[in-house]
């Protein structure tokens, strides 16, 4: 790259949401430039961050050219999922229900940053601008420009933020964003178990938050246990022995004994909430727009379905339109308005309702997760939902 250069598309970030967009955007008219602090790593054996993948984004990823190239023998479907209440509380539904092969496959995060890495690199039209440091960013009436600590200049007609939920573009570009932490870690890790999961996912809405099972290949699961920051903290001290059996106990031994793959991590847990995702010649994307809490996986599906409708949206645009117009830009922003506002309420609705805070609700809260159950429509409305379908 030059010590100045023009490009039609900047993305500034290079993880699973601004990846997929700039592969979405292969072969198109669009030179399309894709920033990048350091080159993502892969782990060397399984990753903890994994992510249940709905229906719809493993066809996006299908078009990106991504998904044909991973590892099939790494990738785990969601056939059933089986949610227990704190009170007694039972809910099962599964994939048979919405008439789907998988209600989600189960893939690592690292597998699918390196496949998008991969297919970006090789499109003519991208070009990975890695390692980089942005250093300030202006927005102007006809493009807008970046600079990095270098000293190398970018200009850019659309510029787009996909650097996750600390967003160093919507800074700069002086968008507010809303902030609710709530004062939990999600804890993650692998294991291997000593009983078959046969595809279900498993949920228990707990005292101590809420933990959840997800089928890996094998007789493997990975774990996501978002808990208050003090239990979580005290998981973290534990032994890989005696964390192990935690999670084990937590989860009815309901696959036996747990062996550790590797040591477990906390992330912490936040809502995130913005008025406005686009300005003119800015749209945001995945986490840098919204931030929601991991308990109904859609966090990444909502990023995926992101990069799909503004993809769509540019891809559709005539060559005599400006890509980083603001009336361009607001269509994207009112296509993902509806989605994003039901998962992020639902989930914080959900979670709201579960947490320790609320245990004289108990029984009430149980007995509509049996009511639900026992009503076909609406558990296979659910079935839907955690496909990411409704």
């Amino acid at each position: 790259m030059s010590a100045s250069t023009h490009f039609d598309i900047l993305i500034v970030g290079a993880g699973l949401s601004g990846a997929s967009l700039a592969c979405a955007l292969r072969g198109s008219r669009y030179r399309i430039g894709l920033l990048e602090r350091q080159r993502p790593e892969w782990p060397a054996d399984w990753d903890a961050r994994i992510y249940a993948i709905s229906p719809a984004n493993v066809e996006f990823l299908q078009r990106c050219g991504a998904w044909a190239h991973l590892d099939a023998q790494r990738i785990a479907p969601v056939e059933r999922m089986a949610v227990a209440g704190d009170a007694g509380g039972q809910l099962v539904f599964s994939a048979y229900e919405c008439g789907l092969q998988a209600l989600a496959w189960i893939v690592e995060s690292s597998a699918m940053a390196r496949e998008l890495w991969e297919t970006a690199r090789r499109q003519p039209n991208i070009e990975l601008i890695c390692p980089a440091q942005p250093d300030s960013l202006v927005f102007d009436d006809d493009a807008a420009r970046l600079r990095l600590a270098d000293g190398r200049e970018i200009s850019a007609g659309l510029v787009v933020g996909a650097d996750g939920v600390n967003s160093w573009v919507r800074d700069q570009a002086a968008i507010p964003a809303e902030l609710r932490p709530y004062g939990e870690l999600g804890v993650v890790a692998n294991f291997t178990c000593a009983e078959p999961h046969f595809g279900t996912a498993f949920q228990w809405f707990r005292r101590d938050g809420v933990l959840a099972y997800l089928p890996l290949p094998g007789n493997r699961i990975s774990i996501v246990w978002s808990t208050p920051e003090a239990h979580a903290q005290e998981l973290l001290a534990l032994s890989p022995e005696a964390f192990a059996s935690r999670v084990a106990q937590a989860g009815a031994s309901r696959l036996g004994r747990l062996e550790l793959l590797a040591p477990p991590a906390g992330f912490p847990l936040r809502l995130m909430k913005l008025d406005a995702i686009v300005a003119p010649r800015l749209a945001l994307i995945g986490d840098a727009a919204h931030a929601v809490h991991p308990l109904s996986g859609h966090g990444i599906n909502l990023g995926f379905q992101d990069a799909r409708e503004l993809a769509d949206q540019l891809l559709a645009l005539p060559a005599f339109r400006d890509c980083g117009e603001l009336a361009v830009l607001r269509r994207y922003q009112r296509a993902r308005a509806e989605e994003t506002l039901l998962v992020r309420e639902m989930t914080d609705g959900l979670q709201r309702l579960f947490k320790p805070a609320f245990a004289p609700l108990a029984l009430l809260r149980n007995a509509g997760m049996n009511l639900a159950g026992a009503i076909p429509p609406l558990r296979s409305a659910l079935a839907r939902y955690a496909a990411g379908l409704l």
